[in-house]
């Protein structure tokens, strides 16, 4: 155990000062490693004769599922790294691992950790072509796949070897024979605590796909940030409504739950149904969960308090929550869903761990680890502006860099500091209010507006599911917000509907922030689920005068009477 002391002992000062926020982040320090693997030396270590659950996968909520304890998990992945050895995966070996919610994910990804090999994540909504550029740029020598995705990979006419899972097909070996080899793994030598591990696409809200390198510390170690956030405590049942293939699901589906030694569920689900999800939450006793908040604006149209949850902790992720959202559900179940912070490029950084004061509107205060620096375009300290990371205090949980792309490592690591592109607000209390992604924040008359707010107040109205808004040409005040919108289940949309919201605006929001377009229309969102701002601004930017109003579409003044 003595390469996991240090890793050890930070996590159970975080578990030991679960609620006690001050003590937790003047104490902390990141763990300093040499050789490390956490699969080897952390994992297996805890799992031996341990037969509490690890992995919990629900596919019919009629049935009790597939669980497996931490010693069968460990066996499973040391066969399964014998098998992949066999096939000629190394240390440095390139494996693009794409797989739905099913046992083999965990069992591969942790296999390829104990080999030293490095796991390229991808989601198994991704077209032919998105499956060409992830294998060309990420420079794979290995494929596992689901057996309903084999056809993408079809036109690849690159070396590689190709593994399936599921219905077996010709020309693809089978992984099943994975559990047939020996259970007992022999490492080929040291793995460094540095070396490289995890290589993840970026989501691409704003541009194209950036390929983020992790080392077997700063994910593992790195998320002992993210696992304190939650609030993780040993033998939780940890629900993470993600897809495989983003780093979200590393974050919560792998690495803070099982560094606090709690069980990972899953509810693999055909469609997302509001009221089978709040079912199973009740069904399977579930104490915590993390859901995106499109997730939680679906939740919260059913009646929450008909279903007696047995949460202790929630929290929400992936994009800011709105505080309305945090409102509809405390009223139901007097309990907040408490907000965070990270990326793909780190950790979680800022949030509302468990026992705070959660400040309506707020993301939270700077989790134990990382120290935040808020920078204007010069790079100096201000009040407002780009939520940074000092490189002279580098947390373990933030990247090395992109890989094969040093122009965007550079501008992202400039001036001794790593800048998130997200802009934020310091309030006095030490408490960070989000304000929107660099490219998304506009001024309108010479105010600068922050998308987020302005989206928050809208889904405030009862017929708005979700909103985004973007600037609108305008002679007069050069832009105005245009909020594009969809509407709630029994709700349709009409020119009625479009008065009512802006009287809501109206009422809701100061002069200079009133929304001044809107559209009814679908959401264009990455395949991580993520708004696309930059499309719909993009629309925006390249509409002809004509025609004067889009389908759908409705200005401030076609309404006089409001006036």
């Amino acid at each position: 155990m003595t390469a996991a002391k240090g890793f050890l002992e930070a996590r159970d000062l975080l578990l030991r000062h679960r609620t006690d926020y001050d003590r937790a982040y003047r104490e902390f320090a990141w763990p300093t490693l040499g050789q490390f693997n956490w699969a080897l030396d952390y994992f297996d270590v805890i799992a031996r004769g341990n037969d509490n659950p690890a992995l919990w996968i629900v596919d019919d909520p009629a049935s009790e599922g597939l669980r497996l304890s931490y010693a069968q998990m460990s066996e499973r992945s040391s066969r399964m790294a014998n098998f992949l050895r066999g096939l000629g995966v190394g240390r440095g070996d390139r494996l693009l691992l794409m797989l739905p919610n099913r046992v083999e994910l965990w069992d591969v990804m942790l296999a390829a950790m104990k080999l030293g090999a490095i796991v390229l994540p991808a989601t198994t909504q991704l077209s032919a072509d998105d499956v060409r550029d992830r294998v060309q740029i990420g420079g794979a020598q290995f494929v596992v796949v689901d057996s309903a995705e084999l056809a993408k990979f079809d036109s690849l006419d690159v070396p590689l070897t190709r593994i399936s899972v599921g219905t077996p097909r010709d020309g693809w070996i089978d992984l099943a024979a994975a559990y047939d080899a020996s259970p007992q793994f022999t490492p080929d030598g040291v793995t460094h605590a540095t070396d490289p591990m995890l290589l993840y696409f970026t989501s691409g809200t704003t541009s194209k796909p950036k390929l983020v390198e992790h080392t077997h510390q700063s994910y593992p170690i790195g998320h002992l940030s993210t696992m304190y956030w939650i609030g993780l405590q040993p033998n939780d049942i940890h629900w993470n409504i993600s897809s495989p293939g983003w780093a979200k699901h590393a974050w919560s589906c792998f690495y803070a739950p099982w560094n606090a030694q709690a069980c990972v569920f899953v509810f693999n689900f055909p469609r997302f149904v509001p009221k089978d999800t709040l079912d199973v939450l009740v069904r399977f006793n579930v104490t915590t969960l993390c859901a995106p908040p499109t997730v939680w604006r679906m939740l919260v149209q059913e009646h929450l308090a008909d279903y007696p949850v047995k949460l202790r902790e929630i929290v929400g992720a992936g994009e800011p929550l709105n505080p309305e959202i945090i409102e509809r559900v405390k009223h139901a179940w007097g309990i907040t869903i408490r907000d965070g912070f990270g990326q793909t490029e780190t950790t979680c950084q800022i949030g509302n761990p468990p026992g705070q004061p959660v400040v309506p509107g707020s993301m939270g205060r700077p989790l134990p680890g990382y120290k935040i620096e808020l920078l204007d375009a010069d790079d100096q300290p201000v009040t407002e502006g780009e939520i940074s990371l000092p490189l002279a205090e580098r947390p373990l949980g933030l990247m090395t860099g992109y890989a094969n792309n040093a122009n965007a490592t550079a501008q992202a690591m400039r001036n001794g500091f790593y800048h998130t592109s997200d802009v934020a607000l310091r309030r006095d209390d030490g408490y960070y209010v989000y304000v929107g992604r660099a490219d998304d924040v506009f001024k309108s008359s010479d105010y600068r507006l922050s998308p987020f707010e302005l989206e928050s107040v809208l889904i405030e109205h009862e017929a708005i599911g979700e909103a985004a808004v973007v600037p609108s040409a305008d002679a007069l005040r050069l832009s105005v917000p245009k909020a594009f919108v969809t509407v709630r289940q029994g709700y349709e949309a009409s020119p009625e509907l479009a008065r009512a919201v802006f009287a809501f605006s109206r009422e809701k929001l100061a002069p200079y922030k009133r929304i001044r377009r809107l559209q009814f229309s679908e959401l264009p969102k990455t395949i991580s689920g993520k708004i696309r701002r930059v499309e719909l601004r993009r629309r925006e930017m390249e509409r002809e005068a004509e025609p004067a109003r889009l389908p759908g579409e409705y200005w401030e003044e076609d309404f006089p009477d409001l006036r």
